[in-house]
């Protein structure tokens, strides 16, 4: 490093190592908002070798574009924004990576610290901005003369690092810049960077843990009910086998990834919501319930766990209490795959004889059952889609929808679905950095959650995304709820739009088509899928 930099140059060299120490520590992508102030990092970014990069203005939807990357790759992916109220707009897509755990590192630019707290244009506090919402934030200082690369590099891999275990999460870097932005003369060539190696533990079960939860579950009516969860390699078979061991169902919420596969799913149940409410006690109480993942998305699981009083086990990898219901009485931080091996190993007697065809009895008589729209809508959706097809599915009714109706088949497919928080916004900003990801998608959302994010369109252009926007006059998921019988129900609550997404998709050069629920719907999904490019289909559906 040279001893002395005219300001741009050494803006941009010490963005070089910062930006390189995240590649060199496995990052791969970035999604980058246009500004002044941040120029030295969109540089220094467009011109690392090995990092993929996209430029979306609206830095709300570039965060969702990046959480659904970093969702589908499961590895960090970089925004970056300039100064003031750009950074601002990050705050849903972070609270959503924090709840949900997925890794992001946001690198927001700031004016220098003679320029704070006195009335400087476009300059607010942003360290500590996201608060609680981030693992880590790390306020650095302006580029210094004759600064280490190597601890520059070191601090990427830290942050890297901290975004991605034991919880992975959000990561906030502060980097402030005096002016000027831009390298007097031509800059130099982007330097090799090197990472620290870092290993992690394998979460292995407590084996005293793994023979007290099998003690209690040996010879006993018992369920396995998975959310979602993290993506691990043979997990699927493991619990497949471990409930064929116990003799017992798994409830598989879609977001388990479960459902569609060709692994053993003989005793999943997969209907559920259709009968669970007003069946219980036909097919039998649990005397122990055993978790993997997120809670549940559904009230017909959220009662039956509410219900229980017996044992109640969780596991999850990550270090955080998921228990809504405060009903757990083991808690396994550990690998779920290590633990069905574990449980394996244990060999607890399975439960009593009829049990588990009582439940599968139950399951198979309520498959045929379309009493919605919506329950016509999923089979269709599901018979056009091909084998290992992304679906991102939206909050509110479409993700209910999908669980009740989606059923379940050898056909690959991989669900995702922004249930961190549950909003409504960024949905198909994050479809879409799936696709980034992927190479394409298909996502089912309501049509206010379309609006919600329709100006995340501008990042389908080129994209292999089948957007379904289901019209059904608003917020259809308040008609399930206790508001339905406000006399103000209709304009605070369901909220009919009148956008016209016809002209929306025109507007962003997209494919537009709209249909009902039906054979030709499956058509045209299909063939949007095999002709490529972004296509938005407005799905109709009656009252």
């Amino acid at each position: 490093m040279p001893t002395s930099l005219d300001t741009g140059t050494l803006n941009f060299s010490w963005s070089q190592a910062l930006i390189g120490g995240l590649v060199a520590a496995g990052v791969e992508r970035a999604v980058i908002s246009p500004g002044s102030r941040s120029t030295p990092l969109a540089l220094a970014m467009l011109r690392q070798p090995g990092l993929d990069c996209e430029v979306i203005i609206d830095e709300r939807s570039a965060a969702f574009f990046a959480l659904g990357a970093a969702r589908a790759s499961r590895r960090p992916a970089i925004v970056l924004a300039t100064s003031g109220t750009a950074v601002a707009n990050w705050l849903p897509a972070v609270v959503e990576a924090n709840l949900a755990g997925v890794p992001l590192i946001l690198i927001s630019a700031d004016r220098p610290p003679e320029l704070q707290g006195i009335g400087a244009n476009q300059t607010m506090a942003q360290p500590g901005l996201f608060g609680e919402q981030v693992r880590a934030c790390h306020a650095m200082g302006t580029p210094k003369q004759g600064f280490d690369s190597k601890a520059l590099s070191t601090l990427a891999a830290r942050a890297v690092e901290q975004a991605s275990w034991p919880h992975p999460g959000p990561v906030h870097i502060n980097q402030p810049f005096r002016e000027p932005l831009i390298p007097a003369t031509a800059t130099p060539p982007t330097p090799a960077a090197t990472s620290v190696r870092t290993s992690r533990p394998c979460s292995q079960p407590d084996p005293a843990a793994i023979a007290e939860l099998a003690k209690a579950m040996a010879g006993r009516p018992g369920l396995i009910v998975c959310g979602e969860l993290p993506p691990e390699h043979g997990f699927a078979e493991a619990v497949a086998s471990l409930a064929e061991h116990l003799a017992c169902p798994i409830l598989a919420e879609p977001l388990s990834n479960l459902r569609f596969g060709r692994h053993d799913r003989s005793h999943l149940i997969v209907h559920y919501n259709q009968w669970l409410s007003q069946q219980a006690a036909a097919v039998g109480k649990p005397a122990w319930i055993l978790r993997f993942g997120a809670f549940p998305v559904t009230r017909s699981l959220q009662g039956l766990l509410g219900e229980h009083h017996d044992v109640m086990a969780l596991v999850d990898p990550w270090p955080r209490w998921s228990d809504p219901a405060h009903r757990l009485s083991h808690l396994l931080h550990a690998s779920p795959l290590a633990v069905c091996q574990a449980l394996l190993a244990a060999a607890p007697s399975a439960a009593p004889c009829g049990w588990l065809a009582s439940w599968l009895a139950a399951d198979q008589g309520h498959e045929a059952s379309q009493s919605s729209a919506y329950a016509r809508l999923i089979p269709h959706l599901m018979a056009a889609l091909p084998a290992g097809c992304p679906v991102f599915v939206g909050n509110s009714l479409a993700v209910r929808m999908l669980d009740s109706h989606s059923g379940s088949s050898d056909k690959p497919l991989e669900f995702f679905a922004n249930r961190g928080a549950s909003g409504i916004d960024g949905n198909i900003s994050s479809a879409l950095g799936i696709a980034a990801e992927r190479g394409r998608v298909v996502a089912l959302l309501g049509d206010l959650t379309c609006q919600h994010d329709i100006g995340g369109l501008a990042a389908a252009r080129g994209r292999n995304a089948v957007i379904l926007a289901v019209n059904n006059g608003g917020g259809g998921i308040f008609e399930m709820l206790p508001q339905a019988a406000l006399p103000e129900f209709e304009r605070g609550w369901l909220t009919p739009q009148n956008i016209d997404f016809h002209h929306a998709a025109r507007a962003f050069g997209l494919s537009y088509a709209q249909s009902a629920v039906g054979p030709a719907l499956t058509d045209l999904v299909q063939a949007a899928i095999a002709s490529g490019g972004p296509h938005l289909i407005e799905v109709t559906l009656e009252k």
